[in-house]
């Protein structure tokens, strides 16, 4: 290929791939966004076939197997034709599609993460991500004391604030002061250990299988600082459980740090009572969703050449989280650039109007999803809190399981409370394979669209009958 043409397929890909994932993270949960597309790269675009490049093999079979369907729809919708896509590791083609796969296969509960090579590398170490560093971090009045807390850690790992335990809702920067805490500590030629639970319980358990617990203890053990995101994912996991109480007492007698990050105060999770109070017994600090100051200044640090009156323009709208504010410019950058026009309030506008559309105005109760869930499917809410198991009670369980999380915001431990006590694990099971469905079939995207249409109008009935 001709090198002009070559620049233009490589610049055409990065455009519509761009756009795509602007759009992607928005639609795919927060877990796997993060974890299989935002390592990704585009690489070129020639004869309808965009080629996209993958960190391993290990994650272009996931995105394969989990996401292909929706990266299909989302990029030929992006190109407004039909896309091809293939993914490529290390410059060797490992699979390419024209169609959703017609038979997804479903997630089974707790399952882990394999390893490509069926053994576990416990020389391996986890990267931090480069940009997550404190000098990244907008600091205001929804997290200054988190990040006061992370850098007084970083200044005196062991003897301030051990452990220290952030907690907030997704997209809020807690992972973000973990990587940032990691980086100062690792510059000052400490052994650093970051490690999600998920990979925490993927390494015990294979350690048990395998018979090498003593390897698995002497990873852990031998660490200065041990780093783990989102421990909230063990709640289900009593095991693992036990495997983390023992590593954290090792590490905290012998006066190494530990960071944990989670998704709510550690006396209100639900993990055993001896991890809670373990937790508990250093410094506990929040993040709350930022103000619009933060939020302005967060725009203005990704995108300081953008007119002011734009930056307000996503600051007021996009607001629960730091990831959705991020979303919003990514969106409305790729929109400028597919359709060749530069930034303006008309244009951004005109980009955020469907994510407005989709997006609740604010936060759904309980009762308000379950009544909602229950008008439109005919099926009463006792039997969506119950046992029953028929094709319409598990349907309509299903559809609450998943908006409890997105629209309720709550937890999954929450969630299985507010719905007569179901295992932690039952409800990630129901959450995926819904997000799975919605991906494979468009009528359960209308009849969630449907179910908020009756939230909105029942909510604004209640306010109409207060007045």
């Amino acid at each position: 290929m001709p090198k002009l043409c070559e620049g233009l397929a490589t610049d055409n890909a990065r455009k519509i791939w761009s756009a795509a994932l602007g759009q992607l993270q928005l639609e795919i949960p927060r877990p796997n966004y993060e974890t299989w597309l935002k390592p990704t790269s585009p690489v070129s675009l020639v004869d309808d076939i965009l080629t996209i490049s993958t960190p391993s093999p290990f994650a272009a079979e996931m995105l394969e197997k989990r996401l292909l369907g929706t990266i299909l729809r989302t990029v030929s919708r992006v190109a407004e034709r039909k896309l091809r896509v293939e993914f490529k590791v290390q410059g060797s083609t490992l699979t390419q599609r024209t169609e959703s796969p017609v038979n997804e296969s479903e997630e089974k509960p707790d399952s882990e993460p394999t390893q490509s090579s069926g053994k576990l590398d416990y020389a391996k170490s986890y990267p931090l991500k480069a940009s997550f560093n404190f000098d990244t971090f907008i600091v205001g009045p929804s997290n200054r004391l988190a990040q006061a807390a992370a850098t007084k850690v970083a200044e005196s790992p062991g003897s301030a604030y051990n452990p220290l335990y952030i907690y907030s809702e997704v997209g809020l920067g807690k992972t973000h002061l973990l990587h940032a805490v990691g980086h100062i500590l690792l510059k000052r030629g400490l052994k650093v250990l970051y490690v999600s639970s998920e990979r925490f319980t993927n390494e015990y358990i294979s350690a048990i299988r395998d018979g090498s617990a003593n390897r698995f203890r002497e990873r852990y053990r031998s660490a200065d600082v041990l780093l783990v995101d989102d421990i909230q994912f063990i709640t289900s996991k009593p095991q693992t459980q036990e495997g983390f109480f023992h590593t954290f007492n090792e590490l905290h007698m012998a006066g190494k740090q530990i960071v944990v990050t989670g998704d709510e105060p550690a006396s209100k999770s639900l993990l055993q009572e001896r991890v809670q109070s373990r937790l508990a017994g250093g410094l506990e600090v929040d993040l709350q969703p930022p103000d619009y100051e933060s939020r302005y200044a967060i725009l203005r640090s990704k995108m300081p050449d953008l007119e002011p009156a734009v930056l307000d323009q996503i600051a007021q709208r996009a607001h629960q989280n730091v990831r959705e504010l991020e979303g919003a410019l990514n969106r409305v950058v790729a929109y400028s650039q597919l359709i060749g026009s530069p930034i303006t309030t008309e244009l951004a506008d005109q980009a955020l109007k469907s994510l407005l559309a989709e997006t609740p105005n604010s936060v759904a109760s309980v009762e308000g999803i379950l009544s909602s869930i229950s008008e439109f499917t005919g099926v009463a809410v006792d039997r969506i809190v119950g046992k029953r198991r028929d094709k319409a009670t598990a349907g309509a369980r299903r559809m609450a399981m998943y908006m409890l999380r997105e629209d309720a915001r709550l937890t999954s431990g929450r969630v299985g409370q507010a719905l007569g006590g179901k295992d932690h694990s039952t409800v990630l099971y129901a959450q995926k394979r819904f997000e799975q469905l919605m991906e494979t079939d468009d009528s359960i995207r209308h009849q969630l669209a449907a179910v908020r249409d009756i939230m909105i109008r029942s909510r604004r009935a209640g306010v109409s009958s207060s007045n």
